[in-house]
């Protein structure tokens, strides 16, 4: 039994067929893209055609390699969207949420609302770039997209309609636009109502596992393969990813590992609390009908924007020699939020890094090993600050963490986090969010009866790395004096504005 996987990532995509047979699962990359953000005058945008250009070579390749797939499906980042007019046709290239017009808006529609309104509502966590965010910063100035809008697609929602020419959304992605309200199990009308946005442009909200079509005839005509039906996974690329844990216990903590770190637990439903507001904790769907309790972290953003960096300036480094030149550099010499607000736009990565050191009084790092560094041992130290909040608002313990992604290839970081956290982390798989979607592909066929069992199946399938903690007074001493910077900082910072 084969089926296609799409899983797009901030930074890159890339098709894998899966097999399930007696042995397992077994995945096959056939296609790898870029996925780079196009900047064209002050705005910056996602290159949504070519991706669409890109799920076609995929297509291509499937058929060259001989195999017929039962079916395909996408799953990519959150929050970010297309409109569609009254002919059908997507209106402009999306936004990248890292356009810098949504700069503020957050903060004005929090005041206006209140930020305990918007969470009792959505139970989602305020990032600056949320849909909600940047739908107002759209009506606000008075973009002409909204006045031909008939409909709001998210990212996989609307390359699935250039697939199938089906306009449906998806409830995982769905409840990341801090729009949707889990408890009403619906699109909420006050929030759209109050930021001018019509509930029409909204449609169905349907559940992981749902058949959404088929392949455009007009497509399987152009690359003479059959029609292939099309189904919405947890199309949340972290969703698909949490599928994808291979826990043997209903209590866990994971922490999906890229360009973005996610952290949290499984829930049946929603924490909505007072605590976990003021902890900044998100409520995303997850697949099977639960929910993810999980905080977002700024992750290997902050690495990747060095490196692009540095071979912009013609220093470009190796990624394994520059963990090499990393091990090797100063340990705890300089430590930083890597959430802080600091950290989340492109470009001069480095010295804005240095900016937090000089502002702390702290080493500043100067070389390529001592900046990684650097930037490894905060996020290893944060993710032990999460996984305390996560256990604190869950009401839970946990014996480890389980970290999937593309960010597990990255040993420092997988044994610095055991460090940091004291307990064993098991890395693995490392396509997390591909075979998560191909399970919930197999769940829809009745080929896994549950999540559970397709998480046996990942579980008997692919290797896992286990990191068992080492250094436990040096990384406790690190963690005492990481707190006292970082609380520090943001405290005068918040006092500043």
């Amino acid at each position: 039994m084969s089926v296609l996987a799409y899983d797009l990532g901030a930074s890159s995509g890339r098709a894998l067929l899966g097999h399930l047979n007696d042995r397992g699962m077994e995945t096959l990359e056939i296609h790898r893209f870029k996925n780079e953000p196009v900047k064209v005058g002050e705005r910056m945008h996602w290159d949504i055609l070519r991706l669409h250009h890109e799920l076609l070579a995929g297509l291509n390749l499937v058929k060259q390699s001989g195999e017929q797939p039962e079916s395909l499906a996408i799953d990519s980042w959150a929050v970010d969207y297309g409109l569609l007019g009254s002919n059908g046709e997507l209106l402009g290239n999306p936004y990248h949420y890292r356009d810098a017009q949504f700069n503020g808006m957050m903060e004005q529609v929090r005041e206006e609302l209140t930020s305990e309104a918007i969470f009792e509502r959505t139970g989602i966590q305020f990032l600056s770039f949320n849909t909600i965010y940047q739908l107002a910063t759209l009506r606000r100035h008075q973009s002409p997209l909204l006045n031909e809008a008939e409909r709001f697609l998210m990212i996989p929602d609307l390359l699935r309609y250039f697939l199938t020419g089906e306009a449906v959304n998806e409830f995982t992605n769905a409840t990341t636009t801090q729009l949707y309200n889990p408890t009403k199990a619906q699109w909420d009308q006050e929030l759209l109502a109050h930021i001018g946005i019509s509930d029409k442009l909204f449609g169905e909200v349907v559940m992981p596992g749902t058949r959404i079509g088929q392949v455009r005839n007009s497509i399987c005509g152009d690359l003479g393969i059959s029609a292939i039906p099309v189904i919405a996974v947890a199309e949340h690329d972290t969703g698909s990813a949490v599928v994808a844990v291979p826990a043997t216990e209903r209590s866990f903590a994971y922490l999906s590992c890229g360009t973005w770190s996610l952290m949290g637990t499984e829930i049946d439903q929603p924490a909505i609390s007072a605590e976990s507001l003021a902890l900044n904790f998100t409520n995303e769907g997850g697949a099977g009908g639960t929910f993810r309790l999980l905080k977002n972290i700024m992750g290997l953003w902050i690495l990747q924007e060095c490196m692009r960096e540095w071979e912009r300036q013609g220093q470009a480094i190796s990624y394994a020699d520059l963990l090499a030149k990393a091990e090797r550099s100063t340990p705890f010499a300089s430590l930083f939020d890597p959430d802080d607000d600091l950290f989340l736009a492109a470009g001069d990565m480095t010295t804005r890094i240095q900016q937090y050191c000089r502002d702390t009084g702290q080493t500043l790092p100067q070389d390529q090993g001592a900046i990684a560094r650097s930037i490894l041992e905060s996020l290893a130290l944060k993710y032990r600050r999460v996984m305390g909040w996560t256990e604190q608002l869950s009401k839970q313990s946990f014996n480890g963490l389980h970290m999937v992604g593309g960010g597990i290839q990255n040993h420092l970081l997988c044994q610095w986090t055991a460090n940091s956290i004291g307990k064993p982390v098991w890395a693995g798989p490392a396509e997390g969010s591909a075979i998560g979607n191909m399970a919930v592909q197999w769940m829809a066929s009745g080929a896994f009866k549950d999540i559970w069992e397709a998480r046996r199946a990942i579980r008997d399938s692919f290797p896992i790395t286990t990191y068992e903690p080492q250094d436990r007074t040096t990384w406790e001493e690190a963690y005492g004096r990481f707190l006292r910077i970082t609380d520090s900082y943001l405290a005068q910072s918040e006092s500043e504005v």
